[in-house]
Order: C-alpha cells, then structure tokens, then sequence
C-alpha cells in the first residue's frame, strides 16, 4: 500500500483497519499480564520497614502495590485489577477518606485491627474478608502491640479506564451512615461452609471445594479448598484472577509458570490463561477476579475439559 497515502490519512487523524484489526480484534484474549508470584516472607519485612521510614498519615495509606512485572509502573496486578499488601503500625489510625474504586480485604495478620465503613466498626480476624463498596466511607485502625497487614483488591485500573476515579478525604461536614448491608465474613464460618460442602460432594476435578463469599459490581471473591493429595485439571477462564494461599501448602501451575506456594504467598493468573492446583496436604485459597463485571457486560467465558 502506498506509505504517501497512509501519510495523507494520518494527516487527518484516520488509520486503516486492515492494517491492525489482527492486533485488535484477535483470535482469542491475549493478556497484557503475566503469571506473577509474590512470596510473603520475603515481602512482609520490607513491608514492616515502610513502617519506619512513613507514618500513615503521611503515606494515606501504607501499602506495597504487587505489580504484574508486564505492567511496571501502572500501579495493577492484572490488566483490570491491583492488589497491595497494607500495613497499620501499633496505635495508628489511618484516617477516613472514600473513593470510586471498590476495595476488599484479605486480613493476613491481625490481632486487635479493624476497619470502619459508613461508620460500621469491623474488627479484622486472620482469613476475614470485608467489603468496601464504591463512595463508602472508611478508615483503619490498630489499637493492638501487634502490626496489622491484609491483601487489599481494588478495581482501579477499570475505574481509571473509564476516566471515572474521585476521591474525597472526610472533614467531618458529611454525615456517615451505618450500612445495613453484610460487609464482613469471618474465616471461621466460611472455612466449616467449605468443611460441609467437602463433606456432602466430591470434589471439582477442576477447582476443588469451591464457594463464592461475595461480589461487588466489579469484583467477586472466591474461597477454595483442595483436599490432601488434590491433583487439579488445568483450566481457564477470561477472568484474571489474583489467588493467596490461606492455609497449606502446594503448587499451581499458571501458563508455562510454575509456583510453589505456601501461607499468605500470592499469585496472579492472567486472562484466559490454564491454570491447575495441586496440594499434598489439605490447603485453602482465597482469590478474586473482575467476573462480575465480565459477566454484566457478556464478556465472561470459562473452559474446563472435565464438563
């Protein structure tokens, strides 16, 4: 084709179709992530350093953002997603502010910790999940000797392509609501909900003794157990999804990566990618994904080839 004509198009900000419809439209999802892995033992001291070095008043929030390593500098996890390890020091408290953006959290350590949200005080136990729904109010505290870390989920990324992110601090002129709503599930009721499901059906070749806990708009979670010697058939989905080890120990397989993982360790699967989950021993994960709103747009698709 003619490069002048080409020229004359971009002159008047046109481009030709045919030239980029294979990128574009292609013949199935190609992920801008990648498998990713993110070891807890190693990430939790350099996490209890920024402790030192910033005040949560001073950072907003103190958080180790998990970037996918095809994203440096994008501040996400998956192409839709980010997820961040935060820390509330001994006697802070992270001041109230809300935004766009809907949030969970993943509590990994905590012994006295909590969260507010529309004014509702949720105190945070090891493998509890909360919910922060879009524009809610909301604010961390840490009354215990002890530091506080979850694994936050946040859909920043979509709200940011859609250009639609606010964010407002709380000066005390609004009016802060209590939320009739259930924002907290409590590891211990979710884990004897797994034991029963365990108890009274086999287990998914694919996914084991899998339960959704809850979904916002734009972002569901999900608590899976894989029972002693679970050896899982590959699977994938379009939902990129960010798993974290609650108990146990084992080892997935995510495109040509392969993770061992052991208790509060992370990792990421990307869209569409095969994933499968083994462990020798009884294990847990927790993990979300940006389903729902695949799902409410018609975009969601899944292929396992045991159904």
């Amino acid at each position: 084709m003619n490069t002048e004509y080409y020229t004359r198009l971009g002159a008047r900000n046109t481009a030709p179709l045919w030239e980029v419809l294979r990128d574009i439209v292609p013949a199935r999802p190609r992920a801008s992530s990648v498998p990713a892995f993110w070891c807890y033992e190693e990430l939790r001291p350099l996490l209890l350093e920024a402790g030192g070095l910033i005040t949560a008043e001073e950072a907003e929030r103190r958080v180790l953002i998990l970037e996918n390593p095809a994203a440096r500098g994008h501040s996400r996890t998956t192409s839709s997603l980010y997820a961040g390890l935060q820390l509330v020091m001994p006697g802070e408290v992270a001041h109230t502010h809300r935004h766009v953006a809907s949030a969970l959290r993943f509590v990994l350590e905590s012994d006295g910790g909590y969260t507010t949200v529309d004014g509702e005080r949720l105190n945070m136990h090891p493998g509890d999940f909360i919910l922060t729904p879009s524009w809610c109010w909301h604010a961390h505290g840490n009354p215990s000797d002890k530091p506080v870390v979850w694994l936050d989920g946040l859909d920043i990324p979509l709200v940011n392509l859609f250009e639609t992110s606010f964010f407002e601090r709380y000066t005390g002129e609004n009016a802060v609501s209590t939320r009739p709503a259930q924002l907290i599930y409590p590891y211990s009721r979710s884990r004897e909900a797994l034991e029963q499901a365990f108890r009274t059906s086999p287990p998914h070749p694919c996914y084991g003794v899998r339960m959704q806990l809850a979904e916002l708009p734009t972002i569901a979670a999900f608590l899976q157990l894989l029972p002693a010697g679970f050896e899982g058939v590959p699977f994938r989905s379009t939902d990129g999804t960010v798993f974290c080890a609650v108990e146990g120990e084992g080892i997935s397989r995510v495109g040509d990566a392969t993770f061992a993982w052991k208790r509060h360790d992370v990792f990421v699967a990307p869209s569409w990618c095969p994933v499968s989950h083994s462990a020798a021993r009884e294990s847990v994960l927790f993990s979300f994904s940006d389903r729902p709103a695949q799902k409410a747009l018609g975009l969601w698709r899944a292929e396992c080839p045991m159904i």
